[in-house]
């Protein structure tokens, strides 16, 4: 019997308790999941011992973590899977293995045993995809090229913790003999499993959404029984939930109604999410995390610099820049709610004891608590660490160069962001004759063919990039992003790079105008607020005048 007379009076408090503490996190500006994490630590059994609906609250979370990878997979399509499938499988592989090792020798030289030096080191190993892939969404970074870079190896992690889970699953039930066994049934469920999703993507899922689509309220529903369906389906073979899911997301990738599904199922997986983050916070056993603190820190350590050095290195070797390498490799550094997983798997198996598993308890409160702050202010840490990071970059870096083309003869517009508001300006310009030259850092969009003019990929925020483009012959700098601090960062860099030609950028609202201007900017844009004007002229243009009476 719990604290509360109920269990919906348990979630209630819970939920209050949440919003307040977020609340104050908000106003101190501290990141949403470490708040959440702490309000799993307080009301768990370490402190106030208020949480006793661990069942219901693992089932929510659960669905979170299903419509999380759900609509994560909706974002996907099978070009961009190609892309970043190289990128993606050579830094995955190369960040597990360089982990491990090190990871291993690191635990070993502490007096580990070899058995638990290798679950301490496979631990650090993976990362964890629903915190990444919920701070890159909340940044809007997530189709970015560092952010589908990350999600992409993060991918490769999941398949790889997946495989490792059923070798020892396989190593404590019927011996050494039958982990190849194992491993081979798994890759012939997944083929199979893959196959069916193919076929049922391309000859079913078309007619039956048509039908459905009818509906909004269905066309959801439907959604989120897909996502659930084949996160099971998944699990049952051998695979992971999360992965199940991933891939309920990519078969509708393709179709008409993702954009639909994805933002409406946005508040309810926020929502879920929660569940997730308390219940990794009540979890946590503090009695159990001190006498391990020291040992802790120094794997901690390891984890925050030395995964995201090893994808420094490994994407400037690819021909990527440093500041795309340094945006991805931050999101490694920290430890997944697999590795919790892989060590209660280890603790049941009898190869670890108590205290390792707080260990990889207490070095994944740590890393997940600090890499959130990390990945938040990843610009600004850019930016002071930028000068030391020319050497993970080779002197031409081909990958993202090749992204793009420049128009011949120079651009007398050069303009930042192809959403829709941007997109719209260089139809615009474009019917004028306008030679123009676009940037954007969603690669689906850096194909000149598909927009018809030329495009480079690139971010307005890298001050580096910015001073490889033309802008000696540029009449003007145009910027459609709405975040006011990207805008002053753009203004500070061209008129510090000597640029002598006019700048326009874009205000979320009347009231930022002003400070935008101050800033230096020649021409300020407020979308709703033009069109708006514009609307009511040419609508008082048009309106006949009342006769008199």
């Amino acid at each position: 019997m719990g604290v509360f007379p109920d269990i919906f009076t348990e979630m209630a408090v819970l939920l209050l308790l949440a919003a307040g503490v977020g609340a104050l996190c908000m106003r101190l500006r501290q990141p949403l999941i470490v708040a959440f994490i702490a309000v799993g630590i307080l009301a768990g059994p370490s402190v106030l011992g208020w949480v006793s609906a661990n069942d219901q609250i693992d089932l929510l979370a659960k669905f979170g973590i299903t419509l999380l990878l759900f609509v994560v997979g909706l974002k996907l399509d099978l070009h961009i899977i190609r892309t970043m499938g190289p990128v993606a499988l050579a830094t995955g592989l190369g960040q597990v293995l360089f982990t491990s090792v090190i990871g291993y020798l690191i635990a070993f030289s502490m007096g580990m045993t070899p058995i638990v030096a290798l679950y301490v080191a496979v631990a650090l190993t993976f990362s964890s995809t629903i915190i990444i892939v919920k701070l890159l969404s909340d940044k809007h970074e997530v189709d970015t090229l560092h952010g589908r870079i990350a999600l992409g190896f993060l991918i490769v992690q999941d398949l790889v913790v997946v495989l490792v889970m059923i070798g020892l699953n396989a190593l404590g039930e019927t011996g050494e003999t039958s982990v190849a066994h194992v491993a081979l049934a798994v890759l012939w469920k997944g083929i199979a499993f893959l196959v069916v999703i193919v076929l049922v993507t391309r000859y079913l899922l078309p007619r039956l959404l048509l039908v459905l689509s009818r509906s909004q309220e269905l066309l959801v529903l439907f959604g989120i029984a897909w996502a659930v369906s084949l996160a099971i389906l998944g699990d049952t073979l051998g695979f992971s939930k999360e992965v199940g899911a991933f891939v309920a997301g990519v078969s509708l990738a393709s179709t008409p109604y993702r954009d639909a599904l994805g933002a409406r199922l946005v508040s309810l997986r926020d929502f879920l999410l929660l569940f997730f983050f308390i219940d990794l916070g009540a979890r946590l056993d503090l009695g159990m995390l001190g006498a391990q603190l020291g040992e802790a820190l120094v794997f901690s350590l390891f984890v925050l610099i030395g995964n995201p050095l090893i994808v420094m290195i490994i994407m400037g070797l690819l021909g990527y820049r440093k500041r795309t390498g340094f945006l991805a490799g931050l999101t490694v550094a920290q430890i997944s709610e697999f590795s919790l997983i892989l060590g209660a798997l280890g603790l049941s198996l009898g190869h670890i004891d108590a205290e390792t598993m707080g260990l990889i308890t207490l070095v994944g409160l740590i890393t997940i608590c600090a890499s959130t702050y990390m990945i938040i202010f990843s610009h600004p840490l850019y930016e002071r660490l930028a000068p030391w990071l020319k050497i993970f970059e080779r002197q031409r870096p081909h990958r993202e160069t090749e992204l793009g083309v420049e128009p011949e003869g120079g651009a007398e517009i050069i303009l930042f962001g192809l959403g829709r508001y941007g997109s719209g300006i260089a139809q615009v310009l474009r019917e004028r004759g306008v030679r123009l030259l676009s940037v954007d850092y969603n690669p689906d969009l850096v194909r000149s063919e598909l927009m018809g003019h030329p495009v480079l990929y690139g971010d307005a925020e890298d001050p580096e990039f910015i001073a490889t483009l033309p802008l000696a012959r540029t009449r003007w700098v145009v910027s459609t992003a709405h975040e006011r601090h990207i805008s002053q960062g753009l203004i500070h860099t061209l008129r510090s790079l000597g640029y002598a030609g006019r700048i326009a950028v874009t205000a979320h609202g009347p009231g930022e105008v002003a400070r935008l201007e101050q800033a230096g900017a020649d021409l300020v844009l407020v979308p709703l607020a033009d069109a708006a004007r514009e609307a009511a002229d040419r609508l008082l243009g048009q309106v006949a005048p009342v006769p008199p009476g």
